[in-house]
């Protein structure tokens, strides 16, 4: 299995309240900083309860409504978050259109978006490369008022084009007035969350507010011998400095400390030939295993207000990430009925992850032609450093007879039978230009271009992880608008991306090349409470990384070229007085290779997602609501003619929330409602069993 490097958890003092992260306040006159500040509280949604967003900069960085974006976009609101109880990104992605979710184990997941790996991310719209895998531990959602997932290859925003999408999280901000909430969920399997967020103004003028969320969360879990824990606080506070000036500086802490995780997961069939199939709460870690993460995320924002329309924002975040555990991986193949055929590696790991990211954008209107047209443009720098050691324990390849491979017995060796590790560089520089060209009212050009070079240095467990290379990406998209209600887009843009996994001698692999196109439909109905899109979409990608195999627990890649072609419909909003939905169908008609052969068959090819609640008419007091996630079947090629299919399979949640009061509410969600028993994931040559049947009622107070 591959090494692990975390993304972590734990808490902070009401005191950090001198944090944050601001929206500009752009439309709002400069002699108005009450009113400044009322603009920083809303990041797009049309009300608390809404499911859908009037306006994003996910796709660009300039301000433009879901309809007159040229991309496909998801939006997952603080509203939809909160009725699901969508605690953790996994959550939250699982829920959204078109993107799976593949948990390879239980502190590592990987996403996937019209059948490539999801590798963009980025913070209230400035990109955090992922440069050194996949994306670990438990990211908790108390932190963000709104996740945004742009699908398809996001040339403007993100410094590399992928064909996947774009997720956006977008921190909740402070707010004008005094706002607060506290919650306490207790769940199925002894789990207990409590949850705080306080935001207030903190001079009398409110030229200076402050928000700060606190989270705790423990229990046990369905799996063997596995405890999660993980603590959160965030702070972030905006000053005015003057009428054209806001200063956003913020803080959060994340910490998971995890009792009996997994690393690795389950094999997948016996000695001959046959599919295993465990129970569900199987686990193949043992007593001593532990995991602990840390992540401090620290972040400054300065907007100014150039006059004329025009607006300048700098951004700086720093982020560290560290990692300790001790680990006991599986491998081999059982023998059915008698047992044995498994063997241990236990090793012992810790890492030191820290990344800094700086951008500065421009935006504004020009005019040419007689007409008004929008301009954006900025430069952006990352360097990511890494540093790990692996300290491999003693007796590594011993057999574990009959079913002590999963009960958790396997003695603590000594760590001390070798070393190895990392230490390396990533640089990352990007030039940005992205123009909105309004040549007639009903016709929109969205032109730009991306510059980025990508550097690296250092070893990586005994190889070198030298690499460079840049490339110019153009993007264009048009939009013409039908009517008042419903427009017609088309989009191109290329593909770069630098990647680091590297092949079975250690080399990293080439950067992914490509190209994309899609084009569609998109209505913002209801006077823009709600928003329905359909697309086709046509990929071309060359090089993308793929696992072939396993040395020891390391995972090695080969490159793939890969055609990917589909389409899909989403939906977010009110469709009612009272009834919200988001839903979402996607179908990929096409992902094969060069040769017409079927490629990444782990993806599955076809995916819907509904989510929906109602507030009944004659008890406006409650509101009902369910979510259902479909997927077809997948499978993987083990090798010497064995497959392990996943069939095709449903899962259903239900909630329901009663207001007691206007301050008091008790909810209550139900999570695979019919006990589907599934495997999370076929993206690794193992995998392991989602959650069955599981519930939480959670009590909380607003104010």
């Amino acid at each position: 299995m591959p090494r692990h490097l975390p993304l972590r958890p734990m808490l902070l003092a009401l005191s950090m309240m001198y944090a944050g992260h601001a929206a500009a306040a752009d439309d709002v006159p400069a002699d108005q900083p009450e009113a400044q500040m009322q603009t920083i509280t809303v990041t797009g949604a049309a009300d608390h309860d809404s499911y859908t967003a009037r306006a994003t900069k996910s796709a660009g960085k300039l301000e433009l409504s879901l309809r007159e974006t040229p991309q496909s976009i998801s939006v997952v609101s603080r509203a939809l978050m909160d009725d699901f109880k969508l605690d953790n990104i996994n959550q939250v992605l699982s829920t959204t259109t078109g993107v799976t979710v593949e948990k390879v184990e239980t502190s590592r997941t990987y996403y996937t978006a019209r059948g490539f790996d999801i590798v963009n991310f980025q913070y209230d719209g400035v990109g955090m490369p992922v440069v050194f895998g996949n994306v670990q531990g438990d990211l908790d959602t108390a932190l963000y008022e709104r996740i945004d997932v742009v699908r398809g290859a996001n040339g403007l925003m993100a410094s590399t084009g992928n064909p996947s999408a774009t997720i956006n999280f977008i921190r909740k901000r402070p707010t004008a007035s005094t706002q607060a909430s506290a919650s306490l969920t207790l769940g199925s399997w002894n789990q207990r969350r409590v949850e705080g967020d306080v935001s207030t103004k903190l001079n009398d003028s409110g030229t200076v507010a402050g928000r700060a969320v606190l989270v705790h969360q423990q229990g046990d879990s369905y799996l063997d011998r596995y405890q999660p824990k993980k603590d959160v606080a965030y702070a972030v506070v905006d000053a005015h400095l003057n009428n054209d000036t806001v200063l956003t500086v913020g803080h959060s802490y994340e910490t998971n400390r995890n009792k009996g995780p997994m690393w690795g997961a389950l094999p997948l069939y016996y000695t001959d030939g046959t599919p295993t199939d465990y129970p569900v709460g199987t686990s193949t870690s043992a007593n001593w295993s532990r995991w602990d993460t840390t992540n401090h995320t620290t972040f400054a924002e300065l907007n100014h207000d150039l006059g004329q329309g025009w607006h300048v924002q700098g951004t700086l975040n720093y982020i560290t990430d560290k990692s300790d555990s001790d680990l006991l991986y599986v491998y081999g193949t059982p023998v059915k009925g008698v047992g044995g055929g498994l063997y241990a590696y236990p090793s012992q790991y810790a890492a030191d992850q820290k990344q800094t990211l700086a951008d500065i954008a421009v935006d504004g209107k020009f005019t040419l032609g007689g007409r008004q047209h929008d301009l954006a443009f900025g430069y952006s720098w990352s360097r990511s450093r890494l540093d790990d050691i692996s300290r491999y324990g003693q007796g590594i390849g011993t057999e574990l007879p009959g079913q002590t491979a999963f009960d958790g017995s396997y003695p603590k060796p000594s760590f001390d039978a070798s070393t190895d590790g990392s230490h390396y560089e990533d640089r990352r520089n990007t030039v940005y230009l992205a123009a909105r060209f309004n040549p007639a009212d009903d016709w929109k050009v969205l032109a730009g271009l991306n510059s980025t070079r990508a550097r690296s240095s250092g070893m990586s467990y005994g190889t070198s992880k030298y690499k460079s290379a840049s490339k110019t990406t153009p993007y264009v998209g048009v939009v013409y608008d039908i009517s008042r209600e419903l427009s017609a887009y088309a989009s191109h843009t290329q593909i770069f991306n630098p990647q680091s996994e590297t092949d079975a001698s250690g080399m990293p692999l080439d950067p992914v090349e490509g190209k994309t196109t899609e084009a569609g439909l998109k209505a913002a109905l209801f006077n823009n409470k709600l928003n329905v899109s359909g697309a086709v979409f046509k990929t071309r990608q060359n090089n993308t990384a793929e696992q072939a195999g396993v040395i020891g627990a390391k995972a090695y890649y080969r490159g793939v070229n890969a055609q990917s072609e589909g389409f899909e419909f989403d939906s977010s909003g009110e469709l009612a007085k009272g009834w919200e939905a988001s839903a979402g169908l996607t179908r990929l008609t096409s992902l094969k290779g060069d040769n017409g052969q079927a490629v990444r068959t782990y993806v599955p090819r076809t995916t819907l997602r509904v989510n929906t609640t109602y507030r009944l008419p004659a008890l406006p007091q409650l509101k009902v609501g369910g979510t259902l996630a479909w997927q077809n079947a997948i499978w993987i090629d083990q090798g010497g003619g064995i497959r392990t299919t996943q069939a095709s399979y449903a899962t259903l949640g239900l909630m329901a929330r009663y207001e007691i009061d206007k301050h008091l509410s008790l909810s209550v969600n139900l999570n695979n409602v019919t006990d589907k028993k599934y495997l999370t994931s076929l993206y690794w040559t193992q995998s392991l069993y989602a959650a069955p049947r599981n519930g939480s009622a959670t009590l909380t107070w607003t104010y």
